[in-house]
């Protein structure tokens, strides 16, 4: 039987090549008719797009770099740098190189350093969960300006005019995680006065400040009866969190919540168990890992915010194909925050 080709789907549909390239691809400029058009002449003739033959016809070969903080102990960065892998070796039938590159977990001058050592010649865009410093923003818009499509991933880069420095951020909202983060601590304490904290792991990143942001806007404007303390910096690690919460618990008696923002939440878990506390005090914390998992269900959090990986690495992915293609329409996907509590994990 002959393979059905794109050039006989332009022709049934009766529009251009260029019309059922956009189609295919989910760019914009194709309207809402002439798209159902191409989509039900694709499912008339049975057509399955080869990504392969499309590559080859191009010969087009995409490179793009992630750079992400060293894992350590952080089993969110552990599955994101996993996801990445586990990634290439199903894109490259389409001709997608992926390849991760690592930095000291908050050290702005070592991201910098790598940033400024890419080679234009042999990286055709970079995913980058950024630590937002000067250098690093600098950097990242040198990058663009040797023409490297630049997206930042999990964490964002503070504009610094009209040049952003970047062309998208594939993240969560951060502000309104920090939100719901405080409506479920407010709400679960309903008609209880006390204290509550929050847990960084470093107010430089961006996502974290943004967090405790959105976090100390609830609890100081819809939640009055609870007094929210300085932000706690626990650099992601167990047991300086975990020296943190016993501090925290040695000091305020009336503590009531506790929101994690980053890692470090195996401290948590140990500092709350070993007083004996962590069914007093409500603690949302972040990112459903084995060990958050088994905390819900132990009753020592009560809620988790979570990110899937899977989508943030696709989301990523497309984002600098389409850049690197010169699509300039492409608008990624929004990154959902899920929610989960002991009766659905």
């Amino acid at each position: 039987m002959k393979r059905i080709t794109v050039h006989d789907v332009a022709a049934q549909a009766g529009v251009s090549l260029a019309t059922v390239d956009r189609v295919l691809n989910g760019r914009r400029g194709v309207s809402e008719a002439m798209s159902q058009r191409v989509h039900s002449t694709i499912d008339r003739l049975g057509f399955t797009r080869d990504h392969f033959a499309a590559s080859l016809a191009t010969s087009r070969r995409h490179r793009f770099a992630f750079i992400l903080p060293q894992p350590d102990g952080n089993s969110f960065m552990h599955a994101l740098h996993d996801m990445v892998l586990a990634q290439n070796k199903l894109l490259m039938t389409r001709r997608i190189q992926l390849g991760v590159m690592t930095y000291p977990a908050f050290q702005a001058t070592a991201l910098a350093c790598i940033l400024e050592s890419i080679d234009a010649q042999q990286t055709d865009g970079v995913a980058v969960v950024a630590v937002d410093a000067p250098r690093v923003r600098a950097a990242l818009e040198q990058l663009q300006a040797r023409g490297v499509a630049v997206i930042t991933l999990v964490s964002d880069i503070a504009s610094a005019g009209a040049t952003p420095g970047r062309l998208h951020c594939i993240a969560i909202d951060n502000v309104a995680a920090g939100r719901v983060a405080g409506s479920l601590i407010g709400r679960l304490n309903a008609r209880r006065a006390g204290r509550v904290a929050a847990i960084a792991g470093n107010l430089t990143l961006r996502d974290h400040s943004e967090r405790h942001l959105g976090f100390s806007q609830v609890i100081g404007q819809e939640h009055r009866p609870l007094v929210l303390l300085p932000p706690a910096e626990g650099l992601d690690d167990g047991p300086a969190t975990a020296a943190i919460v016993r501090r925290l618990l040695d000091t305020h008696a009336d503590l009531i919540g506790l929101y994690s923002i980053g890692a470090g939440n195996r401290g948590i878990i140990a500092a709350l168990e070993q007083s004996g506390r962590q069914h007093d005090i409500v603690v949302v914390g972040h990112e459903l890992t084995p060990h958050t998992r088994a905390a819900l269900l132990r009753g020592a959090f009560d809620a988790v915010l979570h990110q899937s990986v899977a989508d943030e690495i696709t989301v990523a992915v497309e984002a600098l194909r389409a850049a690197a293609d010169g699509d300039t329409g492409h608008v990624p996907a929004p990154i959902r925050i899920d929610i989960f509590m002991r009766d659905n994990v």
